[in-house]
């Protein structure tokens, strides 16, 4: 019993913050609570053994993120018109520009940027969570980061 009364503790505590990453990931609130809450009862049958249950959690996110990622098709279907879209501000819509060029990324370079800008975890944090070396992490970031900064250019030249 004390270790459900933890658990639910935990899962009180730290469920925002676990949400917000698993959203990051995935782009769709609906299936990052989905996925926060397949991590979660994974976490729960290992409990017992969990040292630090925030790191575990979150590895399990990546991990169950990553599987769903490569066994799943995303349900995108090309269209030659795009919907009507509501007039936003520029912040929001440069904000959104990125979303799409952060959703462009493969799944493994997404999860980087995600843990390591909007989580603000250090690389070692970030090289045990997705189950690679430092080297990786950073590579990883590099061309990430690169993309990025193409997708930018690209954007910024078919606004001209």
């Amino acid at each position: 019993m004390a270790d459900r009364a933890i658990f639910q503790d935990f899962v009180i505590s730290r469920s925002d913050r676990l949400l917000r990453t698993a959203y990051l990931l995935t782009h769709d609130w609906a299936v990052a609570e989905d996925l926060l809450q397949e991590s979660l009862a994974k976490a729960w049958f290992a409990w017992s053994g969990v040292d630090e249950p925030e790191a575990y959690v979150r590895r399990v996110l990546v991990t169950t993120y990553t599987s769903w990622w490569r066994r799943k098709w995303r349900g995108e279907l090309p269209s030659d018109s795009l919907p009507d879209t509501p007039s936003v501000d520029a912040l929001h819509e440069a904000r959104e520009e990125l979303w799409h060029a952060v959703g462009r990324l493969p799944a493994k370079q997404r999860a980087v940027i995600v843990l390591r800008f909007y989580e603000d975890l250090p690389v070692t944090e970030v090289a045990r969570l997705v189950g690679c070396s430092a080297g990786t992490v950073k590579s990883q970031t590099a061309k990430a980061l690169a993309k990025l900064r193409v997708d930018e250019t690209i954007v910024k030249e078919m606004q001209r």
